[in-house]
């Protein structure tokens, strides 16, 4: 175990300059580090799907002539509180799922549940909390999208499991992390379309596949445990199965923005996407954890410049 990491109640994989340790008094930190608040990267790669379907909407309600501003704002906001709050509480639920396993990856060995900073009941009780946080979002929405999000807590609930039974737990992340692609369309039109169910499906490519640069981390340690990820799938050579991936997430992607009819900064966005994801494939040393990690953080960057896109589209149109 990571005696230093122990000792100063941070964790092995944070940034130990994180605002949560400048700001919150030390008995809190157990609990940031429960919801990942020092590791906003998980937060951030939640919210984009959701942000690219409320923008995806809302341009095409532009066209419509139904667009609100005051909504569209209000719908970032929910989903940003809402995205926190629900990756906080999934992590944490996670983290008292796979208590056992933590412990024996070197990486996670410092988080608070098995280096015994917090006991389950109290990490349960903190679950709890971050889900009403984000059931008071949800409620704000309309009844479909209510009962969207409803249904994705049982995505939610299996993903911790599936690392135990099948080679691809990834995909069961992109099912539960890419569920906002179609619930910012709901949360405009009370509806699903074409083009919201492939934004979903190019949300669920690319999330199995920065994952799985993400999970190059722990191969070796998952090997000897037992857990299976696709980075062991994947083996020493994971290019032509991340070309694959990230290209049918850009595929998928141009098919839905063809789908809603947007312009052209969303291409031109996508296209720029497409050059960093292949940037990630080119450049990727799998036996390099920084590296991976790193790579992993700079899909952030990828979401960014779609959402972008998205609302250049969107202002255009409103010109």
């Amino acid at each position: 175990m990571n005696t230093s990491s122990l000792d100063s109640g941070r964790v092995h994989d944070a940034p130990s300059n994180n605002w949560v340790y400048r700001v919150l008094p030390r008995a809190f930190w157990p609990y940031a580090q429960l919801a990942r608040w020092d590791r906003p990267i998980g937060w951030q790669l939640l919210l984009w799907p959701c942000l690219w379907s409320a923008a995806l909407a809302s341009a095409t309600a532009a066209s419509l002539g139904s667009f609100s501003a005051g909504r569209f704002l209000f719908h970032v906001v929910l989903f940003t509180v809402g995205a926190i709050a629900m990756r906080g509480a999934g992590c944490t639920y996670n983290d008292i799922v796979d208590h056992d396993i933590d412990m024996e990856v070197a990486r996670t060995r410092s988080r608070p549940l098995p280096s015994g900073r917090v006991t389950r009941f109290q990490a349960k009780a903190f679950m709890v909390l971050q889900a009403l946080v984000g059931l008071l979002v949800l409620l704000q929405f309309n009844g479909f999208t209510v009962f969207l999000g409803i249904v994705s807590l049982a995505l939610v609930a299996i993903y911790p499991f599936a690392k135990r039974f099948t080679d691809w737990p990834q995909f069961f992340l992109g099912l539960a992390f890419s569920w906002g692609a179609v619930m910012g369309w709901s949360a405009e039109f009370g509806e699903l379309s074409l083009a919201s169910i492939l934004l979903y499906a190019a949300a669920i490519a690319w999330t199995i596949g920065y994952d799985t640069i993400y999970a190059y981390q722990d191969r070796e340690d998952d090997a000897l445990i037992g857990v299976r990820s696709t980075a062991r799938r994947f083996g020493d050579n994971p290019r032509p199965w991340l070309i694959g991936l990230y290209g049918l997430a850009v595929l998928l992607m141009l098919l839905a923005f063809a789908a809603a009819g947007v312009g052209f900064f969303a291409y031109a966005a996508l296209l720029v996407a497409a050059v960093m994801l292949g940037y990630q494939i080119l450049v990727l040393n799998i036996h390099d954890p920084l590296q991976c990690l790193a790579l992993f953080k700079f899909n952030s960057v990828v979401g960014f410049i779609v959402f972008a896109g998205l609302v250049l589209t969107l202002l255009i149109r409103l010109i």
